[in-house]
């Protein structure tokens, strides 16, 4: 695809790319696809996958007490359990905030680990990376934030995201629709939101405005960007999903360079 040649004009010194279709091919890559980018926030939905198949698994239920008092594993997927960013404190009452967390998803693999007497890093080995593939993926720490992959990687989970094979398709719709809604709260990036709109372990484009997906995005778009350069999404109406790992922290740069690449790369899709 002509369109993932912008990255090759990025600010960065190593980026690389991938679209990836509905039916599980790849439309097109770009740039060193198999080098290892730390994945920083995109760690989440892998982290978040690996506990919806422990739910169907049936180590642990969505709506069983799980951090803070009154919060259930559904709260800290979708960010409403009330815990600080980056603190393992409450500060609101489960439900009530949209408050985005490094720390619920610490819990939350904790949690996960006590149910399963397995390490959540295992766990995730186990259950999404070596069902999948994806050998170059690892967590060598936080559940949140500190997984390492590549974007062949990640192609294969932007495949299983929309073809499922490890989840049914009616957990994943639920993972990827609208968890508690009418809930405001700040996207990381791109300040208050009203409403902020989350499923479990995955962020809903919906109408928020600025945003890091494209302009041309459907509201059903979903996925996830990092701290360290890095996005997936998933746009069920363009029937296609699209990796982008960089070597350069968010910032300014991304914020301009990344609904661009969003657009062009859906209006190849539409041509």
């Amino acid at each position: 695809m002509e369109s993932l040649r912008m990255i090759e004009n990025w600010p960065v010194e190593t980026a690389a790319a991938a679209v990836v279709r509905a039916d599980g091919t790849v439309a097109g890559r770009c740039g060193p696809t198999g080098h290892r980018f730390p994945l920083a926030s995109v760690t989440k939905p892998l982290a978040a996958y690996a506990a919806l198949i422990a739910v169907e698994e049936g180590a642990v239920e969505l709506d069983e007490p799980a951090g803070p008092e009154g919060a259930t594993v559904r709260h800290l997927l979708a960010h409403t359990a009330g815990l600080a960013f980056d603190e393992h404190r409450a500060v609101a009452a489960p439900g009530t905030r949209r408050l985005y967390s490094n720390a619920g998803f610490e819990v939350l693999g904790d949690h996960i680990a006590k149910a399963t007497d397995i390490p959540f890093a295992a766990y995730l080995r186990e259950a999404v990376l070596e069902p999948l593939g994806m050998t170059a993926t690892d967590l060598p720490g936080s559940p949140a934030k500190d997984g390492v992959s590549t974007v062949d990687d990640l192609a294969l989970f932007a495949a299983e995201l929309q073809a499922p094979r490890l989840l049914s398709r009616a957990t994943l719709a639920e993972a990827t629709s609208v968890v508690f809604p009418g809930l405001t709260g700040v996207l990381p990036g791109y300040g208050h939101q009203r409403p902020n709109d989350w499923g479990l372990g995955f962020e809903i484009r919906d109408g928020k405005s600025p945003h890091w997906t494209g302009l041309s995005s459907s509201p059903r778009t979903y996925g996830h960007f990092g701290q360290s350069g890095t996005f997936l999404w998933v746009d069920p109406d363009a029937g296609a999903a699209c990796v982008a790992l960089a070597d350069r922290a968010f910032g300014p740069w991304a914020v301009e360079a990344w609904p661009p690449l969003t657009d062009a790369v859906l209006a190849e899709l539409r041509a």
